[in-house]
């Protein structure tokens, strides 16, 4: 069995489908709340659902069938101002999940995030030495609390202490595809605009704030999470990997190409303004990001990324035009 934290999100339900439809029993540990969330893992066959403040006493009673953990529940809001309840959720429950791997034996799957590297003067290299990650600022509560328990991790693997069997830590970058739709103004910039488009308006993006940057010039490393999920589950088939790795592409593109691909997708024009974006997001916006895959490839996974275009093309083909847009 294996147990997935934050199992009804994003990420986490594409993987909690996976792995139920390879025939794998799978438990979930998350939090419904009263809106549409459930509806993430509505297809999915799973053998328990465990509201997280019930985790301690469910994996003394059932952890000994446990394969393995991925830990993917966080506080995930770049905006969320509560630093105290993101630190309790995204570094001790961490921290905590790490300590029990770690006496019983079992693999651990976190995720980490690019919001870790910050404005990105340092580059996005995974290194994971604590050297490395000791030169890194995170721009926002989010991204320093991930930052935190990398380091905290570090600390612990250099100083001999206790480690689960295989540990892995994963650095995610800007994801993209079905059942992100609960997450409100943290969704994909294709979930977001794609009413817009479907609609025959304009999509709207952010005009830069950069001489040197053009308008829609912004770029990302966008990743489609069924790629995310390949790496995981290649990931839980190797147990043998171990260490902290991005996972992007290893291409970034710009924000006008991806609008560009919505509008190709719904075979329409493309229509894009821009804005200007809100004086309180430009101290902290970031104007690139891309993965280094080095490291990965090097540890054995020689799969393929999905371009950009093919990717918003299945997402909007497959899910946001049809009645049923969940995976």
């Amino acid at each position: 069995m294996i147990l997935v934290t934050g199992g009804a999100g994003f990420i986490g339900s594409n993987l909690v489908a996976a792995l139920a439809a390879q025939g794998r029993p799978v438990a979930v540990s998350d939090r419904l709340r009263s809106g549409e969330k459930w509806r993430n893992l509505r297809k999915s066959a799973l053998w328990d659902l465990v509201p997280p403040e019930a985790l301690a006493a469910w994996l003394a009673d059932h952890g000994r069938a446990l394969e393995a953990v991925v830990h993917l529940g966080a506080i995930s809001s770049t905006t969320e101002r509560d630093a105290d309840r993101i630190v309790e959720v995204n570094f001790r429950l961490s921290r905590t999940l790490w300590q029990w791997c770690a006496a019983h034996n079992k693999p651990l799957l976190y995720a980490s995030s690019a919001a870790t590297y910050g404005a990105g003067e340092q580059g996005f290299e995974d290194d994971g030495s604590t050297q490395a990650l000791a030169q890194l600022r995170p721009l926002n509560a989010y991204g320093w609390s991930k930052h935190l328990f990398d380091r905290w991790v570090a600390g612990c693997i250099g100083g001999g202490g206790p480690r689960p069997r295989q540990w892995v830590g994963l650095k995610f970058f800007n994801v993209y595809g079905p059942n992100e739709y609960h997450k409100g103004p943290m969704q994909s910039v294709i979930a977001q605009k794609y009413p817009l488009a479907a609609a025959g308006e304009a999509v709207t993006l952010f005009r830069s704030h950069r001489a040197d940057v053009p308008d829609g010039g912004q770029k990302r490393d966008f990743i489609y999470v069924g790629d995310c999920v390949r790496v995981m589950l290649w990931l839980l088939e190797h147990p043998q990997v171990c260490g902290l790795y991005n996972l992007g592409t290893g291409r970034s593109r710009t924000f006008a190409d991806l609008a560009r691909a919505l509008f190709a997708a719904l075979e329409r024009p493309a229509r894009i303004e821009f804005v200007d974006m809100p004086e309180g997001l430009r101290p902290n916006y970031q104007y690139f990001t891309e993965a280094r895959m080095a490291r990965l490839s090097a540890a054995g996974y020689d799969g393929e990324f999905t371009p950009l275009e093919e990717g918003v093309r299945e997402y909007v083909q497959r899910y946001l035009a049809t009645a049923d847009p969940y995976r």
